[in-house]
């Protein structure tokens, strides 16, 4: 039976590179020289750096752009709060989604099961996995999904037919 995988799977290897682009710009910048800014990644948080929140938004304008850069979409990173750490200094974590929340996951299957098409959705752990009789109400059911959820980026893994 044809199937598909609905997935929200950030290209890891593309973030990594996109936070060594950013910190080598950010160490060879004259407006950052002598200054505590920087960019760096642990597992799948970006911790961003900075002397002042205006220098920490500076910060993340340069890595948002050497992501976009690399084709990884932002709606992968949640930010949190901005903290302030010893003295003047100030930073922010980024976190790097990693796979479809529950809530989502259940956003998407309502949405198919209302849509009256001949397919179903079914949650497999943080992917929702879709199956059908016919490929063709399989790409609608991708169509529908890519147009209804813009929040979060998503892809789809594992067509099978």
């Amino acid at each position: 039976m044809p199937s598909f995988d609905t997935v929200c799977e950030p290209n890891m290897v593309e973030v990594k590179n996109a936070v060594d682009n950013a910190a080598k710009e950010i160490g060879t910048r004259f407006d950052f020289k002598g200054t505590s800014a920087a960019v760096e990644l642990k597992d799948k948080e970006i911790t961003l750096l900075g002397d002042a929140q205006f220098q920490l938004s500076q910060v993340e304008d340069v890595l948002t752009a050497k992501l976009v850069k690399r084709g990884v979409d932002v709606r992968f990173l949640d930010k949190g709060e901005i903290q302030k750490i010893g003295g003047d200094k100030v930073k922010q974590v980024l976190k790097v989604r990693n796979g479809i929340e529950t809530e989502q996951a259940k956003k998407i299957t309502r949405l198919i099961k209302d849509s009256k098409l001949k397919v179903q959705a079914a949650i497999q752990g943080d992917a929702v996995r879709v199956t059908g009789a016919k490929r063709d109400d399989l790409q609608a059911a991708m169509a529908l999904i890519r147009k209804d959820i813009d929040d979060v980026p998503l892809s789809f893994d594992n067509f099978r037919d």
